[in-house]
């Protein structure tokens, strides 16, 4: 049974009086910062002086200071650097931390995968939105909020929970509702869906269609059209109400053709694909192979990353988007 939680289970005592440090200020950091601090919390963000974030963050309102300072006797302290910077950071910082405070996470790969063992003094939790960070203010700041994950790794205090609680409640996210998980079922269903489905596989489904469509002689322009843009518009119908919403919402001639020939394309060699990549997930294969091409300076990382960024489609896709300059204002 899904143990979903609202804004009337959240114990608004849990964190009274906390003072929450915000470790990063990127696309999750700034969004929790500012959601906590019109929540009414006291917040402080822990950036490094010389850094970008450092004026953004003060430009915004909030307090700032180094990571450490930051840190100092703070309640909870939010990990919102990304992944492989979390590691060197809770080094750095572990010392600081107070005893009985709280370490929270929006993704739970560094604790999972033993990169980061934390204090046993320390509550450990994760708070997990499921959208980008631009996403989780905007709906905070419309009155709605974006459903978050929330786990307990380790409960040193026996308010964990509550406190957890209580900060996706002050980002938002009992307004979407929060669903309770652990750290191993987000970290392993997170990558899954980036890697088969949400990045990996619907970025590759799309090249793949556009590369079919030119090279049968078919321009550019359109193929374009038909395999990136209009994407959104199924998607959109599918955020909004599923599969019913989207086959409600296209032609008879376009749901005939998904129904006979959507499974030609995702077929049981695909299927056998995603379970492989998910076992790669859960062995912890996946997580070995990105923390050494990361410390190994990811050579193979930056050189798929241009080769995807130059693909003839982003050259056609940049020219047409210019002719929609609205495309820019939803940013």
């Amino acid at each position: 049974m899904i143990q979903l939680y609202s804004k009337k289970e959240v114990d608004k005592k849990a964190l009274k009086g906390a003072r929450i440090a915000v470790l990063g200020y990127g696309s999750q950091g700034r969004a929790h910062a500012l959601n906590l601090k019109d929540s009414g919390f006291n917040v402080v963000v822990g950036v490094r002086k010389a850094g970008k974030s450092w004026k953004l963050a003060k430009r915004d309102g909030l307090a700032v200071a180094e990571p450490a300072a930051a840190v100092d006797g703070a309640d909870l302290v939010a990990m919102l650097v990304p992944d492989m910077a979390q590691a060197a950071l809770y080094a750095a910082i572990k010392a600081s931390l107070k005893p009985g405070a709280t370490l929270l996470f929006a993704h739970g790969f560094n604790v999972h995968f033993k990169q980061i063992k934390p204090r046993k003094d320390l509550d450990v939790v994760l708070i997990a939105p499921k959208g980008p960070g631009s996403l989780v203010r905007r709906q905070y700041q419309q009155g709605r909020g974006v459903p978050c994950l929330i786990a307990v790794a380790q409960d040193a205090t026996g308010k964990a929970h509550a406190k957890a609680l209580a900060y996706a409640d002050g980002i938002g996210g009992t307004r979407g509702g929060v669903v309770a998980t652990s750290f191993a079922e987000e970290t392993e269903t997170d990558l899954f869906g980036e890697q088969a489905v949400l990045c990996g596989g619907a970025t590759e489904l799309v090249v793949a269609g556009y590369e079919t469509l030119v090279e049968a002689g078919y321009q550019p322009e359109v193929a374009y059209y038909e395999c990136l843009h209009e994407l959104k518009l199924i998607v959109d119908l599918l955020h909004e109400g599923g599969l019913a919403k989207m086959h409600r919402y296209v032609s008879d001639t376009a749901k005939y053709g998904d129904l006979t020939r959507g499974p030609r394309i995702v077929n049981d060699r695909t299927r056998k694909e995603m379970r492989k990549i998910l076992k790669e997930i859960q062995s912890g294969k996946f997580a070995r192979q990105w923390i050494s091409e990361h410390q190994s300076g990811a050579g193979t990382y930056k050189r798929l990353l241009k080769q995807d960024l130059q693909h003839p489609i982003e050259k056609v896709g940049a020219r047409l988007r210019e002719r929609m300059p609205w495309l820019k204002e939803t940013r």
